[in-house]
């Protein structure tokens, strides 16, 4: 598939190339969380779609179809309040993903964070709250320095 990426703002930085060490740090941390892979791309997708970021959700959307996961689901990440495609666990992790992202607004409240320890143990929780702080650095960092969708493949 061929991309006109002509009408888009370019790239503005490229903070792998001029900040090394912190982008492979970055990476590190990202390449150390132990999370279902399934449950990792909803929740990655989730907050790339609240954050507005082209490029992660093009990202996350490829990785979740090369692992199996439905076009159905992934379609309904977007509007998962009003889907029936999703476990409690994963709406669980999808209501905490959409407190944490949206963190001024909401200081993830206290039912948000009560429902969320019930569908996951202490150490799995832990893993998911990471997670999501991990995809919404990436969608900051992706989104200030205009990364442009289209060019990802995964594996």
């Amino acid at each position: 598939m061929t991309t006109d990426t002509t009408s888009f703002e370019q790239p503005r930085i490229s903070l792998s190339r001029l900040a090394p060490a912190v982008n492979r740090a970055m990476v590190a941390l990202d390449g150390a969380l132990e999370i279902d892979s399934s449950l990792r791309d909803l929740v990655s997708l989730r907050a790339s779609i609240l954050n507005g970021c082209a490029y992660c959700i093009d990202m996350h959307t490829l990785d979740a179809k090369a692992r199996g996961e439905s076009e159905q689901r992934l379609h309904a990440v977007a509007a998962w309040h009003e889907a029936p495609f999703f476990s409690a666990r994963e709406r669980a992790a999808l209501q905490l993903t959409d407190a944490m992202t949206l963190v001024a607004d909401t200081h993830v409240p206290r039912e948000v964070f009560a429902s969320a320890s019930a569908q996951f143990e202490e150490a799995e929780l832990a893993q998911l709250i990471w997670a999501i702080v991990v995809i919404n650095a990436w969608n900051r960092i992706a989104v200030t320095s205009r990364t442009l969708p289209g060019e990802y493949h995964p594996g």
